[in-house]
């Protein structure tokens, strides 16, 4: 089996994946940097969501696995007190890796000269301005005319990223299994002219969101962190990818276990 493991630039991270490197060489598994079949990420979810972005050309034959240097991410199911274990579990499934998908945001965004530009994201994208001005944009559900939206800006988390930003703004969670996304919205004004349902809105598979903002020149959509500038923006698309991200599975951990680990921490009442 054909692998490779990106760590980032913390000791206990670099510690960890030269360890774990090291048993899968030494089981003869190969390292591959340019068409591997695992894709290990050693560190925390920001190494996670790099580690992805890398390799999201090639989800039809890649998948990934996180191993957390700090806590527990809610993509990996191993910690770096674990090495042995997993090593072994990779070695015993190398010929068959067992796997779990996530669903993916399809962004698209056409400018007013017919250019487009396109993005996915595993977590979430947020549409914004850079200047302290409102944004306002006309939005459509499943292309019918749905609210005249004035704010901040706009989130749109998948499943896996509705414990992310998508959370401290308000969104709901939502379980992984579920191919749904969700649009959010940021600081929304309510007036006469703007009127905006003002909650989280799940959206089903086959349905998306158009977006027609007013003109500005100041715009920008955030894939998981990675930012593009827009310019004379005529529309954003936002639904689900046909794709899906692949995560090896060598364990099972409940969503519902990650999510009170994440945010409550507390012993079962009795």
């Amino acid at each position: 089996m054909k692998l490779w493991i990106n760590n980032n630039s913390k000791e206990k991270s670099v510690a960890a994946a030269n360890k774990l490197r090291s048993k899968l060489l030494d089981a003869g598994l190969i390292l591959d940097r340019r068409d591997p079949q695992l894709v290990i990420s050693v560190g925390g979810d920001g190494t996670l969501l790099s580690t992805f972005h890398a390799y999201a050309a090639h989800l039809d034959r890649v998948k990934f696995l996180a191993l957390h240097t700090g806590h527990l991410g809610f993509y990996s199911d191993w910690t770096d007190t674990e090495i042995d274990d997993l090593a072994n579990r990779i070695i015993e499934c190398k010929d068959n890796i067992p796997s779990t998908s996530y669903p993916l945001l399809d962004v698209m965004v056409e400018n007013k000269e017919g250019s487009l530009f396109h993005g996915i994201a595993i977590n979430e994208t947020v549409v914004r301005r850079l200047s302290s001005l409102t944004m306002k944009a006309r939005v459509d559900l499943d292309k019918e005319f749905f609210e005249s939206f004035r704010g901040d800006g706009l989130c749109f988390s998948t499943p896996t990223g509705s414990t992310a930003y998508s959370k401290s703004i308000g969104g709901a969670l939502i379980h992984p299994k579920i191919s749904v996304f969700q649009m959010i919205e940021i600081a929304s004004i309510n007036n006469r002219v703007y009127r905006t349902i003002s909650s989280p809105i799940i959206i089903p598979h086959n349905q998306q969101v158009d977006l027609y903002p007013q003109t500005a020149d100041d715009y920008v959509i955030s894939c998981d962190g990675i930012t593009t500038k827009l310019k004379n923006v005529k529309k954003i698309t936002i639904k689900l990818n046909y794709q899906r991200a692949q995560f090896a599975q060598y364990r099972h951990r409940h969503f519902w276990t990650r999510v009170e680990t994440a945010f409550l921490g507390q012993d079962e009442q009795k």
